[in-house]
């Protein structure tokens, strides 16, 4: 299992949004604890797998042929 540390994310969100979101955390804080552990795992595999492709792919490549 990885080490883990707490930390306190602040962000601004519509009030609409902020409501929802407050009501979530006190009727289940564990569920959006693990939303955003989801949002930011997609992240990063995201931005890994992308900077993969960048390195892999060289400019001729990314040209479209003309047959």
């Amino acid at each position: 299992m990885w080490e883990t540390c707490s930390v306190q994310i602040k962000v601004r969100l519509p009030r609409e949004i902020a409501q929802q979101a407050e009501e979530i955390q006190n009727s289940d804080p564990e569920f959006l604890s693990r939303l955003v552990m989801y949002g930011l795992t997609r992240r990063s595999v995201y931005r890994h797998l992308r900077g993969r492709g960048e390195v892999e792919t060289s400019p001729s490549e990314t040209q479209p042929r003309v047959l």
